[in-house]
């Protein structure tokens, strides 16, 4: 047993020193590797370590979503955001948030007109009895219904006429520039009281004319952004390359002149709730719906003896609209690249 086991232990040593030695060969080669690397690095104009600009570009894209959500952090902003997560809570759970179910509020009668605050509807109710709650929570779905679409249809149709317009300039340019100029012409509200005689007291109706009176502030501004983005180095370099018109306007151009329309759109949705309340105060709206300024406007003669039916869909109005005037303030903010070193 001795006899084998001194030749096993030799060689169990002979292995343990190889493996020694290449770790301190591996040892000295990584430490040359890291010296060359390094000094080549420091020493030489233009030379970059991968694992550096690989960490560094990591660390870029890191502290500019930091930055921009830290933006998006300020006071106003938080407010504005709860407040349009508060209106959209009444719009999309409004059956379940409300006291009263909405058939009750379009179709029901109730005893006690225009009755003050009590136990039974905590706002007081209005010229039928509807309680002002109920209303007030469901006049929210009405307003975001027929913004977010309008906006949308705005959106759309705008984005694609001005990138079309200032990307071909010329004859094309020209023509669909005066149409915009000839819609601006127009009153909005003037304008909109036309489309819903033609078509209307109903909910697309309002959709579609807030939807082709909010086109020509897109396109103006999209086509404006567009005209000093083609002459850009890199819509250069992708027309070299074979792209299509297509693909350099809705690929290359649009991605990065876009942030001014998002801007654009938390305003735009603020002012159709407050065209669309003032439409309804003037008695142009949908029968169907329960909306905020058609409340105003049915009890306006009451503003004194029964107040609380006036002022709580007005304040609906004014917080829904500046929830989303705070939101925009805080997307300038933080998209507005003259501000990212502030």
């Amino acid at each position: 047993m001795t006899e084998l086991e001194e030749p096993i232990g030799f060689e169990e040593s002979e292995l343990e020193e190889s493996k020694e030695e290449e770790k301190k060969q591996n040892t000295l080669t990584n430490i040359l590797r890291w010296i060359y690397r390094n000094v080549r690095f420091l020493l030489i104009p233009g030379s970059r370590l991968k694992e550096l600009s690989k960490r560094e570009l990591e660390y870029e894209k890191t502290i500019s979503k930091r930055k921009f959500i830290r933006r998006l952090k300020s006071v106003l902003t938080i407010v504005g955001i709860s407040i349009i997560f508060l209106v959209l809570t009444f719009a999309v759970f409004g059956h379940w948030i409300a006291p009263y179910s909405f058939e009750s509020q379009t179709m029901g009668l109730f005893p006690g007109p225009y009755s003050p605050p009590s136990p039974e509807h905590l706002l007081g109710t209005t010229n039928l009895g509807r309680d002002v709650l109920s209303r007030i929570i469901y006049g929210a779905r009405a307003s975001l219904i027929i913004a977010f679409p309008a906006v949308g249809v705005s959106l759309i149709i705008g984005i694609f006429l001005g990138t079309v317009a200032g990307y071909f300039s010329g004859w094309i340019d020209m023509i669909v520039m005066r149409i915009m100029d000839v819609l601006l012409s127009f009153p909005g509200l003037i304008l909109a009281l036309v489309f819903v005689a033609i078509i209307g007291q109903r909910i697309e109706a309002f959709m579609f004319a807030f939807g082709i009176l909010g086109v020509p502030s897109y396109s103006r501004l999209i086509r404006a952004s567009v005209l000093q983005a083609k002459e850009l180095p890199y819509v250069q370099a992708a027309k070299v390359v074979g792209a299509n018109n297509r693909r350099v306007m809705f690929k290359h151009i649009l991605p990065n002149v876009i942030n001014p329309i998002i801007i654009s759109v938390t305003f735009d949705i603020g002012a159709v709730i407050l065209n669309l309340a003032g439409l309804a105060f003037l008695g142009y709206t949908d029968p169907r719906l329960i909306d905020w300024g058609k409340e105003i406007w049915i009890s306006m003669n009451r503003l004194f003896d029964a107040p609380w039916a006036v002022f709580w869909p007005g304040l609906m109005i004014l917080i829904s609209v500046l929830g989303f005037m705070l939101l925009g303030d805080g997307l300038r903010d933080a998209l507005d690249p003259r501000l990212r070193n502030i």
